[in-house]
């Protein structure tokens, strides 16, 4: 009996070959849009999640108040730390800090160098985080001459060669020894562009400060990872360590110990006044309600294919049902139907999906793989396309097996208004989603541009940033002698060094006091120390004062604040205002517009600039407008290689490290076209099914309406007006869906743009053509028909 119903379900998809090529490409695109979502969400949701014991590795985060609002930071003080280790010993099994690294390296006797990402750590943090070695021991990571390095380093450096024993050159500073190589990172986790580790002892004998951070409750630049003991939770240990730092030296700031678990550090890393507002999770569940609309869309398309076609079908299942089949057959029987177009349907998915992943993971930035070989994949696709094909097939099968057998033989059977209503309620709802979904992603990229065009605060033009890796660079004189050769190249308007580059703050303190500050205010500054010649190379825009000046040399006390700082400090005449930080006083020379160096999306916080000529960690180069760009970054290798002959020269361009920081919000906006794209085209699909299936059931009329007189542009408008009345009525609708949903995900922004008509008004029009092209294929075909033929056929 089923091998029965098979058989006729296939002949009946032979004989309408045009209905079920449009039945099965809306399915198929529904479905491998779907599964791709999957694979994304399933790659998201699994982050982190690679660790054993996962479930309980955490980070210690911690909440402070600045008097006006509650920060949440990552980092940690060394004090703190090791304060948990020695009285919560009996709650965690390993506590470790560590600081994330950058540096060149390169085999000792070699000429392979390369600069990668990784951490200084103490030997806990292997544990924690339950590294496995491929070849080497753990044993000796205390030593501060010994490095750990990843199976891709290994095989960069050394390719096929034992890399145990070997010695490797860090920052031609340190000769260190491998004894260890640990299998790559996952793709998926936080840490998977880490390529060494280093041991924590290393740093600590090699930077001074870290040294006297273990006296320094308030110096928050350190990471701490641990991991809790088994059958503990982290609530609960969360509760006792909570008021860890609360009463400690120069921390009246009320801070709170926050563990964070693994979980949680991709998907919930946003935290607003103190409390966890989300992250990421907000776009796994967008992205899981567009894969499950987008599949019904296409579902939709066979239910009014099917029920538009019902008359085809009539005759069958009168005699059928003459003859003696029960209902419960005839609802097999359409069903068989629809389970088979699905499952056809969810083979060319498949091949889809397997041929699109590289180009979407590099649209997504993601390193998913097909999963072939994993059985619940298999399973869980085996379940989709079954439930597919019944919630597809349920509601035609119903519709069709009601058919009352004399009303069909009789020829008196006519569809009724129920089931035209129907039909036209579902093509709303396709194009109402199909609408939201493209003006959200309209919104998106108007977010985007909207900050782009953002008032920087200075002049990215010819900028380049070279970071300081090495001791080279940051040797007793090297500064002066690199930047005079530079401006002497004839290539170089102007070179400075920074903390930081132009496009970032590394350094966030308080302690800062000011004449009016009120004793609650405790407000965290981003503080930069740069040379002299930082400002002039950037181009700053001053609002009142001078820059740093050599022929000043009291500026080594003087502070230039931004327009931010300024507002913040409620200061009326800040030239000349004496600024203390740690009870050490400064002057007030300057005050320059606001200088976007952080987050482009939010308001420019207060920011102070020192100068320093130590700390620094990266150079600013200020190219000449008038020279090739090309023969001016050889030019500048060539000079640093004299006084850095050991390390590869890279750099960067400003402006490219800026767009960089629109990157995650450009990723999602491209999966939101692509989305959208493929909803509106499923939608399309249907309608031209529609429309064929529409001008066929009205050829006899179309014929006599052309032989009393109509033209095509008459009938055109006849067949055409329908459809744009159900996608004005799905305009009408999606335009309060979406202002409410973009409205509430603009609200995350604090520099963002407003909602124009003009994207509604757009959108709009753009559906409406695609919706005429898609009907006006089917309707002029029909229009122009010989009257005769349509008469005779009928």
């Amino acid at each position: 009996m089923l091998k029965n119903y098979f058989t006729i379900a296939w002949r009946n998809l032979v004989r309408n070959k045009a209905y079920t090529t449009i039945n099965i490409l809306g399915l198929a695109s529904g479905m491998a849009i779907s599964i791709l979502i999957s694979l994304w969400i399933w790659d998201e949701v699994s982050f982190n999640k690679s660790f054993e014991d996962a479930e309980r590795v955490v980070k210690v985060l911690h909440n402070s108040s600045d008097g006006l609002h509650i920060n949440t930071v990552s980092t940690l003080s060394i004090p703190a730390a090791e304060e948990l280790k020695n009285k919560y010993a009996a709650d965690f099994e390993h506590i470790a800090l560590y600081r994330y690294a950058r540096a060149t390296i390169s085999k000792e006797n070699g000429d392979e160098k390369v600069i990668d990402l990784g951490f200084y750590a103490e030997p806990a943090f292997t544990d924690i985080l339950s590294l496995r070695l491929i070849k080497g021991s753990f044993k000796g990571f205390a030593n501060p001459s010994s490095i750990l390095i990843s199976e891709h380093l290994a095989s960069v450096l050394f390719n096929t060669a034992d890399p145990i024993g070997q010695t490797i050159k860090v920052n031609n500073e340190l000769s260190a020894t491998v004894i260890g190589v640990y299998q790559n990172f996952a793709t998926n986790t936080d840490f998977n562009k880490q390529e060494f580790i280093l041991p924590w002892s290393h740093l600590v004998t090699t930077r001074p400060w870290v040294k006297d951070a273990y006296h320094q409750w308030n110096n928050n630049s350190f990471f701490v990872l641990a991991k809790i003991t088994k059958h503990a939770t982290i609530a609960h240990i969360n509760s006792k360590v909570k008021n860890l730092l609360v009463g400690k030296p120069d921390r009246d700031d009320h801070p709170e110990i926050i563990l964070q678990p693994a979980s949680k550090w991709h998907l919930y890393s946003e935290f607003k006044n103190g409390k966890n507002v989300g992250g990421n999770i907000q776009f796994v569940w967008m992205f899981g309600l567009i894969g499950i609309f987008v599949c019904l869309l296409a579902c939709i398309n066979f239910m009014n294919l099917s029920t538009a076609r019902s008359q085809k079908r009539a005759t069958e299942v009168g005699i059928r049902k003459t003859i003696g089949s029960p209902k419960s057959y005839l609802i097999i029987q359409f069903l068989s139907e629809s389970i088979l177009v699905t499952f056809l349907a969810a083979f060319l998915a498949l091949i889809s999906v397997w041929l699109t992943l590289p180009w979407f993971n590099a649209l997504a930035s993601k390193d998913i793989q097909f999963p072939l070989h994993v059985p619940v994949f298999w399973l869980a696709i085996f379940l989709f396309t079954l439930f597919t094909g019944i919630l597809s097939g349920t509601y035609p099968a119903l519709y069709l097996s009601s058919f009352k057998p004399i009303k069909i033989l009789k020829g008196t059977l006519k569809a009724g208004p129920f089931t035209e209503v129907s039909r036209r309620l579902l093509v709303v709802f396709q194009f109402t989603i199909s609408l939201s979904l493209i003006i959200g992603t309209v919104i998106v990229f108007q977010q985007i541009q909207h900050v782009k065009n953002r008032p920087l605060g200075y002049n990215q033009d010819g900028l380049i940033s070279i970071e300081i890796n090495t001791p080279n660079l940051r040797a007793n004189g090297v500064y002066d002698v690199l930047r005079n050769d530079l401006l002497n190249s004839g290539y170089v308007e102007n070179m400075a060094a920074a903390s930081n580059t132009a496009t970032g703050i590394n350094n966030h303190f308080n302690g800062f006091d000011w004449p009016g500050k009120q004793p609650e205010i405790n407000q965290g500054f981003g503080v930069s120390y740069t040379t002299h010649d930082f400002g002039n190379t950037v181009k700053w825009k001053f609002k009142e004062g001078r820059d740093f000046s050599r022929d000043f040399p009291t500026d080594s006390n003087a502070i230039i604040l931004n327009e931010a700082a300024v507002r913040y400090m409620n200061l009326q005449h800040p030239i000349g205002t004496i600024i203390k930080y740690e009870d050490v006083p400064f002057k007030v020379i300057g005050v320059i517009q606001n200088v976007l160096m952080e987050s482009p999306f939010e308001e420019v916080p207060p920011n102070v600039f020192m100068l320093r000529y130590m700390y620094l960690e990266a150079i600013t180069i200020k190219i000449k407008a008038t020279v090739n760009t090309a023969k001016a970054l050889g030019a500048i290798e060539s000079i640093f290689k004299k006084y850095d002959p050991a390390s590869p020269f890279e750099y960067s361009f400003v402006d490219t490290d800026y767009a960089d920081k629109f990157s995650f919000e450009q990723k999602i906006g491209s999966l939101a076209t692509l989305f959208a794209g493929l909803a509106i085209f499923i939608s399309c699909l249907g309608i031209f099914g529609l429309a064929a299936f529409m001008a066929e059931q009205r050829t006899k009329e179309i014929g006599i309406r052309k032989v009393l007189g109509a033209t095509v542009l008459n009938l055109w408008v006849l067949l055409s007006k329908s459809f744009l009345l159900l996608v004005f009525i799905s305009f009408c609708l999606a335009i309060p869906i979406s202002w409410y949903i973009m409205e509430n995900w603009l609200s995350g922004y604090d520099y963002r743009t407003s909602i124009s008509l003009w994207v509604y008004l757009s959108a709009a029009i753009g559906v409406i053509m695609l919706t005429l092209a898609t009907v006006s294929f089917q309707t002029i075909k029909a229009a122009l028909v010989n009257p005769v033929k349509s008469l005779r056929s009928e």
